[in-house]
């Protein structure tokens, strides 16, 4: 609720753009900006190999943000490259296997670096 809401100075909402009362304005909606994302070269992915019940071993990649990539495309993209299942736990990419070569070359490819 605004300071004057109520009151003879209370002021119906203007459109930002053609300056319009919000209720008779026929400009087009807005498209959302593109997500803001860093240079894959200014990241650096961890990559470790972790064993699993029943002898399973996973390939995981951590230290990549969320909000500067896309990681489900990314996912996407390795789990093609290594010819295996995956998942996205939290920031963490999990690939089936012992991968650490494939994921590192691919990564590399497509200019993070890695260690680990």
């Amino acid at each position: 609720m605004g300071l004057f809401a109520g009151t003879k100075w209370d002021l119906p909402p203007k459109c930002d753009r053609c300056g319009e009362l919000e209720s008779v304005c026929r400009c087009p909606p807005q498209a959302a900006p593109p997500p803001v994302r860093v240079a894959p070269a200014k990241q650096t992915a961890r990559l470790t190999i972790e064993n699993r019940k029943k002898g399973k071993s996973v390939t995981v990649v951590t230290g990549l943000a969320a909000a500067d990539n896309d990681l489900p495309e990314l996912l996407t993209r390795l789990k093609t490259a290594c010819g295996a299942g995956g998942t996205l736990q939290g920031e963490a990419l999990e690939i089936q296997g012992k991968h650490l070569d494939r994921v590192r070359s691919l990564l590399a490819e497509l200019g993070y670096n890695t260690k680990g």
